[in-house]
């Protein structure tokens, strides 16, 4: 068995690139999850410039200047982050505090569908099973409300951060913009000469990421869009806090769709009933989630990232607990990268040719 074992070792881990790669992924890993709440305006400033990147690439092609590209696709950027500090952000919190005080008769009318549900259908539903039901949802809300609580008095500290992550983020991002071909090269001078390995799973990924990260934000900015459009047409309370969640939920393949569908549902019931306007809703919300999923997807994203949908999900409960926010975001790429590493990794026959002997 220790020589099976030592066979096994000296066949995947002899290899220098090997070891460098594992050191390398070691030492990322440690920096996100001891570092990432320091260096959170970094990665940020690091991901948005890395998605601005595209149009610079595309913008010197057509033989603008350096200078001149970074300095139209950062005001552009500033623009856009202004519209979404002054407009959009205030929207969906006036909104939210709405809805959060609107919570009690919006529980209250729940209650009485669900303590309906005994007496008409007897066999399937108890009164037992429907009081436990409420009693959760309570307690649930309750928390919700503590939450909440706290927020409001930690909203200095927040708002400091904020002002931190306004200041910082686009002064990086300029920069990144500006200066990250030669950041990279510098990064890379720090590397062995042979690096065979790492350029593999470096080329194999590069454009998987680059075509994920995009393709996703554009996603997101579509739906929640259309959503949006669609929800104020219908005329559903709370049309850009929903459709915020609705556009955010691409993020989580297979689930997300799921769980905003609730909210959804609830908010419309509560508004209408059961009438044909909560119909409409649910029937326009459906068709949109079908045309984001059969035809918005195959068409943002032209490389399929050729994944089993079990390691999708647990790559998202995975990553997600590790890195929060961003680990959802960035579930799929790294599971992609896991796998772009265990194809490019250096296979040795050594263990069959021992078992052979």
């Amino acid at each position: 068995m220790k020589k099976i074992f030592s066979k096994w070792i000296e066949s995947y881990f002899s290899n220098e690139e090997v070891m460098l790669l594992l050191v390398l992924l070691v030492a990322s890993f440690g920096v996100i999850i001891y570092l990432g709440q320091a260096l959170a305006p970094v990665f940020t400033s690091i991901i948005l410039a890395f998605l601005m990147q595209g149009i610079i690439v595309w913008l010197k092609e057509k033989n603008v200047p350096h200078l001149v590209s970074v300095v139209s696709v950062f005001l552009v950027f500033v623009g856009v982050l202004l519209s979404v500090i002054l407009f959009i952000l205030p929207l969906a919190w006036k909104q939210s505090v709405n809805l959060f005080n609107e919570l009690p008769r919006m529980v209250t009318e729940a209650q009485h569908v669900l303590l309906l549900l005994p007496q008409q259908y007897p066999e399937i539903f108890s009164e037992h099973q429907i009081t436990q039901i409420i009693d959760i949802a309570t307690t649930e809300l309750s928390k919700a409300g503590q939450w909440v609580v706290t927020f409001s008095l930690n909203s200095i500290t927040g708002l400091i951060a904020l002002l931190i992550y306004l200041v910082l983020v686009p002064i990086l991002v300029f920069f990144f913009l500006k200066d990250g071909g030669g950041l990279a090269r510098w990064w890379v001078s720090f590397l062995p000469e042979k690096k065979e390995m790492l350029t593999n799973v470096w080329h194999e990924m590069d454009d998987q990421i680059a075509n994920y990260v995009r393709g996703k934000v554009i996603e997101i900015i579509i739906v929640g869009g259309v959503t949006y459009v669609v929800f104020v047409f219908l005329g559903i309370n709370y049309a850009a806090l929903l459709a915020i969640m609705v556009g955010l939920s691409v993020l989580i393949p297979y689930i997300g769709a799921a769980l905003v569908t609730l909210p959804v549902a609830l908010i419309g019931f509560v508004q209408w009933g059961w009438t044909n306007e909560f119909w409409y809703l649910m029937v326009a919300y459906g068709i949109i989630q079908a045309l984001d999923g059969n035809v918005l997807v195959p068409l943002l994203f032209s490389e399929a990232v050729n994944l089993h949908p079990v390691s999708i999900i647990v790559a998202v409960l995975v990553f997600g607990t590790v890195w929060g926010f961003w680990g959802v975001f960035f579930a799929i790429p790294l599971a992609t990268l896991i796998k772009a590493i265990l194809n490019a990794w250096p296979k040795s026959h050594a263990l069959g040719s021992g078992a052979t002997e």
